[in-house]
């Protein structure tokens, strides 16, 4: 079923879920990059029962639906998402669960930004997170596209990983269950990410905000942090990274109407201030069409498109 606005269809899911629910939102007024059409409805659960709720009764209406983290990496086209977005951005508890002389296990919902773990092991004076500082995603999210950068990745350091199936049943799968490939989590289909749980470890040098620091001031340096973007557009291919490959094919300051490559960094896509979600999707197929022309490389989208086409 599709959703609409209908007020008796409105009134059912806002009694339900009070100051949970949105109709027909923009998606420029939500992703990272400032793009996108309209999306059917927006759900924001409050705790993981409401999220179990919320997906048992989306199945039951045969209402098509996704969950996204922070809308960072992310891009909704511009004729929109028919169906409903379920955003974790209220499940953000983060704990510190096990102590020992080695090492520190923390818990952190889907919601909670990976800035935030990172804040937490600068006070705890914890390593192993600090790769992760200054990646503007959600812990769901980094999980789930194993985020990572400086050599390092999220499947160095998740210790679990709890999930949500689609019939809202939750299950722990531990790290031996877990199984990587690079920017990916092989995620059980129709499975979301509700919560990891990592392992960092004690630094007795107390280096870890001086290593924080000195990564966040890299990539102030190297990405147009002062323009709305998607983060890294490509992954990288294993012979040469992507922004390299785009800054040697001469592409920087390509732009298509207001969807521009960055000057600062090959990978980025930044909206000078108007650009559409079409703008951006034909900037990335120009881009995939000069790389595999010149360089015979097939770039592999990092971003995720929501929407239809």
């Amino acid at each position: 079923m599709r959703v609409t606005d209908k007020t008796v269809e409105c009134l059912a899911w806002e009694s339900l879920f009070p100051d949970a629910v949105y109709f027909s939102e923009a998606g420029t007024d939500h992703t990272s990059m400032g793009v996108g059409g309209r999306i059917d409805m927006l759900l924001y659960p409050k705790s993981v029962k409401d999220l179990a709720e919320m997906i048992r009764l989306l199945n039951r209406q045969g209402t098509a639906h996704a969950i996204v983290g922070n809308w960072t990496n992310l891009i909704v086209t511009d004729k929109g998402y028919r169906g409903a977005l379920i955003c974790t951005g209220r499940l953000n508890r983060i704990d510190i669960l096990q102590h020992d002389e080695a090492s520190v296990q923390i818990r952190a919902e889907a919601g909670a930004s990976l800035s935030e773990v990172v804040a937490l092991a600068v006070r705890e004076n914890l390593t192993g997170f600090e790769f992760c500082a200054g990646i503007p995603g959600s812990v769901g999210g980094g999980v789930r596209m194993n985020a990572g950068a400086y050599g390092h990745s999220i499947s160095e350091v998740l210790e679990a990983a709890t999930l949500m199936d689609a019939q809202g049943a939750v299950r722990r799968l531990e790290r031996q269950e877990l199984h990587f490939d690079y920017r990916n989590f092989r995620l059980p289909e129709n499975s979301g990410i509700i919560e990891a749980a990592f392992r960092l470890k004690h630094d007795p040098e107390g280096h870890v905000c001086e290593k924080v620091n000195k990564i966040m001031q890299e990539r102030r340096n190297k990405h147009p942090l002062q323009y709305k973007n998607a983060g890294s557009i490509f992954k990288n291919p294993k012979e040469i990274p992507a922004g390299r490959l785009i800054e040697e094919a001469g592409l920087k300051g390509y732009a298509i109407g207001d969807a521009v490559i960055s000057e600062k960094h090959g990978n980025f896509i930044i909206n000078r201030g108007h650009a559409t979600a079409d703008d951006v999707l034909a900037l990335i197929h120009h881009i995939q069409q000069c790389i595999h022309r010149d360089r015979g490389v097939v770039l592999e989208l990092e971003v995720k498109l929501l929407g239809e086409r």
